[in-house]
């Protein structure tokens, strides 16, 4: 059987007829021999203009409404301003019009924006010449131009992918059998619209700050948050993020805790409010400074502390730059065990110069108060060894320094060896 148009009518000319047979040829093989296209190819043999555009448009519907339900009804219903939840085909007929078919389709994925605007004028053509008797006689151009839309938006396109259901996502996660292939997450995260992406984000969040959920989950949003995090966009990023006022608010370490590492691990602490990371960062920077020449806590603060390096609070900038001064410069030491006299943090010292590199003018004010004010540091880089670590670290303040308010003769003494003496009194 074939879709072919035998005109009897001498008004079609032949060049017409070749082109509308060869656009119904590019229809979808299952949808080729509906009942509205082949009810569009009788009416063309007879020259039926009115009608075929009619036919060609509810079978564009028709196919847009099965497409929308194959993809997720539960999206359409949030995406849409229907007024009421549509759950079957007949919901569409009765309660959504052209227009809001259209839109819903576009929300939800199923076409394009290019699609949305030549289907919105598809429809007027329709409205104008199949719903309007009165309207003047449409032309066989005209029938064809808005065929050809149909079929190339709609009536040739496969179905779009299957939006997967939350609910049932997350349960699969909470399972051993959760097939942890980044390329598979990945490519079905970013087929999520944003009202899915959004909705899955604060799931992940709520889940993995619950302290009931149980650890193959928790395991397995780890491992899937950050992919889903970098497919947000970034209002979505920020409201996820200032979640952790509110845990801080209610007052549950445990919870408190939780919320930081899961912005930890999805690298979105640049989004947390200025008392969120005063409320992380504080008792970090204090551990620190009540442990100064204990290396391994030293070390272990300071690599808590980097991550953080380009957000921290102006309020805690002095103990921050002070913590992260001694350490590097660190003591000197007499030891049976070791021919070396130079102790410090050595993994610290690792990040150090890193952190220093990602100083503010104000951070850099701060370095030059703890030099005028660090009475241990003062006492320790009389020793040439340790005047040399901290020369390191002035190289790199004085180079991140732009204002003209900043004290530069500070670091411009300690950085010039030929100037230590004046730097030492200076600082006295």
């Amino acid at each position: 059987m074939k879709n072919e148009i035998i005109v009897q009518n001498e008004d079609m000319q032949a060049e017409h007829i070749q082109l509308f047979n060869h656009s119904i040829g590019e229809i979808r093989e299952d949808i080729r021999y509906s009942p509205y296209i082949l009810e569009a190819v009788r009416v063309l043999k007879v020259n039926g203009l009115r009608s075929a555009i009619g036919q060609f448009w509810n079978a564009v519907v028709d196919d847009l409404r099965r497409k929308i339900i194959y993809r997720s009804l539960d999206l359409f219903n949030k995406e849409s301003s229907i007024g009421r939840t549509i759950s079957t085909y007949e919901d569409f007929q009765d309660h959504v019009n052209d227009f809001q078919l259209i839109e819903g389709a576009y929300k939800i994925g199923v076409i394009g924006l290019e699609a949305k605007k030549v289907l919105h004028h598809a429809r007027d053509t329709r409205n104008i010449f199949s719903a309007h008797p009165e309207s003047s006689e449409p032309s066989h151009v005209k029938v064809l131009s808005m065929m050809e839309d149909c079929i190339k938006y709609v009536l040739s396109q496969d179905f779009p992918p299957k939006i997967v259901i939350l609910d049932d996502y997350i349960n699969i996660m909470s399972s051993e059998t959760f097939n942890r292939d980044e390329y598979i997450i990945s490519n079905t995260f970013a087929d999520l619209p944003k009202i899915y992406k959004n909705e899955l984000a604060n799931r992940f969040m709520t889940s993995y700050i619950h302290e009931d959920t149980p650890m193959t989950l928790k395991s397995n949003i780890e491992f899937s948050a950050p992919l889903l995090w970098n497919l947000l966009p970034k209002d979505i990023q920020i409201q996820t993020a200032r979640r952790v006022d509110q845990e801080i608010q209610n007052g549950d370490a445990k919870r408190i805790d939780n919320a930081f590492k899961f912005i930890d691990f999805v690298n979105a602490s640049r989004y947390l409010s200025r008392n969120a990371r005063i409320s992380l960062l504080r008792p970090i920077i204090k551990k620190l400074n009540d442990n100064l020449d204990t290396f391994r806590i030293e070390n272990e603060c300071v690599t808590q502390l980097s991550k953080y390096s380009e957000i921290i609070p102006s309020e805690l900038l002095f103990d921050y730059v002070n913590g992260l001064t001694q350490t590097y410069v660190g003591r000197m030491h007499g030891s049976i065990q070791f021919s070396r006299k130079d102790f410090f943090a050595d993994l610290a010292a690792q990040y150090i110069p890193d952190m220093f590199s990602k100083f503010s003018d104000i951070a850099v004010e701060k370095f030059i108060e703890v030099l005028q004010q660090n009475t241990i540091l003062k006492d320790r880089i009389k020793h040439p060894i340790k005047l040399r670590r901290l020369r390191t670290l002035g190289d790199i303040a004085r180079n991140k320094a732009t204002a003209k308010t900043v004290k530069l003769d500070v670091l411009d003494f300690l950085v010039d060896e030929d100037k230590e003496e004046e730097f030492l009194k200076i600082i006295k």
